[in-house]
């Protein structure tokens, strides 16, 4: 028997029709479906309910919302290498495959293994302030440090693997892997990297100089920001969802993570054309 692990995000209305259709899919399958005892409840699925999620034998876990939602479920699943697949009811939805149109039969798909699970780039990233260290989180889009609510210039240094590169007068800096190419790295101006791609990208935010320019790096790379400004609202995200406070003289330290993430994807899915449609949709002519 399967046992499929479901994440809805309870903050969108939609999440309420699609929770039905699950159930009502699942009722005469072997399968078992287990979920938090709280969320089953609100759902009206209390026979989901499990008093100890993290610690079920699951084989996949299923979210239920956008690619922040699915990643927040990835990064749940991170240790026990447990694959995630998502059903989309976002804005873009370049990581949740399953649109609502198609979600039975994708569910097809799931039960008879018709399916890849595809492994991308997760980052970690620590803090050392007086001496101590301490580990922050993971990420599989990106790690951001950045200015809280104070409209204040930041000043950052950039070392690799201790070798120093610059110094930054900006409003932050991204370190993204491949996979978070298109999200907050794209709109600071960074580039479209195919997540296949074992990469990291650095990308400054708003940087107060002509010189700054976004630059890709092995994954492989340990990144080291030093913290030098002189007000203390400055925050490290963590895929927009963790945040901490740091402080300056701290130094963040990133780099790849023990494991990958294990995302489901389905093989007539194809990335440029999830591209394509997702950012540019058809506006572009086609001249070949």
């Amino acid at each position: 028997m399967k046992t499929i692990a479901v994440y809805p995000n309870i903050n969108k209305a939609e999440s309420a029709d699609v929770m039905k259709r699950i159930h009502q899919y699942f009722s005469d399958k072997d399968v078992r479906i287990v979920m938090t005892r709280d969320t089953a409840d609100m759902y009206g699925c209390s026979e989901y309910g499990v008093d100890n999620i993290n610690g079920e034998p699951v084989d996949l876990g299923l979210s239920i919302g956008g690619d922040g939602t699915l990643l927040g479920v990835c990064r749940k699943l991170y240790n026990n290498l447990i694959p995630a697949c998502g059903i989309n009811i976002g804005r873009v939805g370049f990581l949740a495959d399953i649109e609502l149109s198609e979600l039975e039969p994708r569910l097809d798909n799931l039960l008879n293994g018709e399916y890849q699970i595809v492994e991308r780039t997760v980052i970690s990233g620590s803090v050392a302030s007086k001496g101590n260290r301490r580990f922050l989180g993971h990420a599989i889009n990106d790690v951001v440090i950045g200015k809280g609510g104070l409209s204040r210039m930041l000043y950052l240094g950039l070392r690799i693997n201790d070798n120093y590169i610059n110094d930054y007068k900006a409003d932050g800096i991204i370190v993204s892997t491949a996979t978070g190419s298109t999200a907050y790295s794209l709109s600071a101006g960074g580039p479209i990297v195919n997540p296949g791609v074992q990469a990291l990208l650095i990308t400054p935010i708003c940087p107060h100089t002509l010189d700054a320019r976004p630059m890709i790096i092995p994954d492989d790379d340990e990144v080291q920001i030093y913290i030098a400004a002189l007000h203390q609202d400055i925050q490290i995200t963590f895929d927009g969802q963790e945040s901490y406070q740091v402080l300056p003289g701290d130094v963040v330290h990133i780099r790849k993570g023990k494991n990958p993430a294990r995302i489901i994807k389905f093989g007539d899915k194809n990335y440029y054309h999830t591209l394509k449609n997702k950012l540019w949709g058809n506006n572009n002519a086609n001249f070949f």
